[in-house]
């Protein structure tokens, strides 16, 4: 055996992250279980509702986009992770695929962000 295989080999993972929205996505009248197993508010009129995601980079921007969205449409914050860059809303379709077209504006307009199309299931 050569010298390579006794000796460990070392990784180095970096994140370099990108001004970017990597997913914007609408759910669209989840289940029930869904809301359950996010932690999310269970009391909702499930036939109206959804569940709006998005993935942001730089992480801390997640905290301007729930902002953002807030103000946008009547939505409810169901998650937002400043060190992940998840945020997750809710409200009825409208008003969550309103939100989150809003945060894609914004971000692409006034902080030059590369986004993702916003998505629907």
């Amino acid at each position: 055996m050569d010298q390579y295989m006794h000796d460990k080999a070392r990784i180095v993972q970096e994140l370099v992250p990108g001004k970017q929205i990597t997913i914007a996505h609408v759910i669209a009248s989840p289940d029930e279980i869904l809301y359950e197993k996010l932690g999310l508010d269970p009391t909702v009129d499930y036939n109206k509702a959804a569940i709006g995601v998005l993935t942001i980079s730089p992480a801390e921007t997640a905290v301007i986009a729930a902002d953002l969205a807030m103000k946008a449409a009547g939505v409810t914050l169901g998650f937002v992770d400043r060190f992940s860059g998840t945020l997750m809303i809710t409200g009825t379709i409208s008003e969550t695929e309103a939100a989150l077209r809003a945060v894609l504006e914004y971000v692409d307009e006034k902080m030059g962000f590369t986004i993702c199309q916003l998505t629907k299931t």
